[in-house]
């Protein structure tokens, strides 16, 4: 995420905790914080698809994604 876009938020934060928002600016802000949020998970994941276990005996085995129940 660039920083202008970081900025954009944090400008739309401030406006709408001071003088609210119009539905466009709102609607701006939701996709805003949707690509935000999605470059942080994105990144965790990259971050957790590089991190690997050491078990007692020294041995390096990868980190396993884990199954979901639904």
């Amino acid at each position: 995420m660039k920083q202008e876009q970081i900025d954009r938020i944090n400008e739309l934060a401030r406006k709408a905790r001071f003088a609210g928002l119009t539905p466009d600016e709102e609607k701006e802000r939701a996709s805003l914080r949707r690509a935000y949020i999605d470059s942080v998970l994105g990144n965790l994941r990259d971050q957790l698809d590089h991190t690997y276990i050491v078990d007692e005996q020294g041995n390096k085995r990868k980190l396993e994604k884990k199954e979901t129940e639904d």
